[in-house]
Parts: structure tokens; sequence; C-alpha cells
């Protein structure tokens, strides 16, 4: 079973069953997983420019740190589903 990158409404994990890696829902995680990574890359930089800019405010630090954590779980979620299809016979 394939973890998605996205949860319920409530917050809980979804699951994919499917034999083909070309499916139409398989083909959408792959390129929700593909912007999430993109997205991270762009609060690092972000982050690290903030961070060397010694002017920089608390309200500037909290918002680029929210949006690290953000960016750093679903770069999380991605390992667990990847690492999950790993074949195991390896």
């Amino acid at each position: 079973m394939r973890l998605l990158p996205w949860t319920t409404p409530e917050g809980n994990p979804c699951y994919l069953s499917t034999d083909s890696d070309l499916s139409r829902l398989s083909l959408l995680a792959d390129d929700i997983e593909a912007a999430q990574l993109d997205s991270g890359q762009q609060v690092l930089k972000g982050a690290r420019a903030l961070l060397s800019d010694p002017s920089a405010g608390e309200r500037a630090v909290r918002f680029a740190l929210t949006r690290a954590t953000e960016s750093l779980a679903d770069v999380l979620r991605i390992a667990v589903s990847r690492g999950g299809r790993i074949p195991m016979d390896q």
C-alpha cells in the first residue's frame, strides 16, 4: 500500500492499493510529491536567507519556521511513502 502525500479532512493518512505505478491516482501522487519537494527547496532557500539577515524580526522568523516545519512534514511523509515501496527482496 502506498502512503499518499495528503491526509483526510480529519488528518488521517490516505493509502492507495494498486498494482500499477502508472494509475491516474499514482501519477497524481507523484506530481504532488514533486511539487512538495520543490516547495521545500524554496522554503529552505528563503529560511536560509532570513537566518543570514541579522535585522530579521521575530514575526519573519516565526513565519519561516512555520513554513519549514510544514515542508519537513511533507518531506518525511514522502520518505516514508517511498521507503515503503522499496522491495524487501533486494
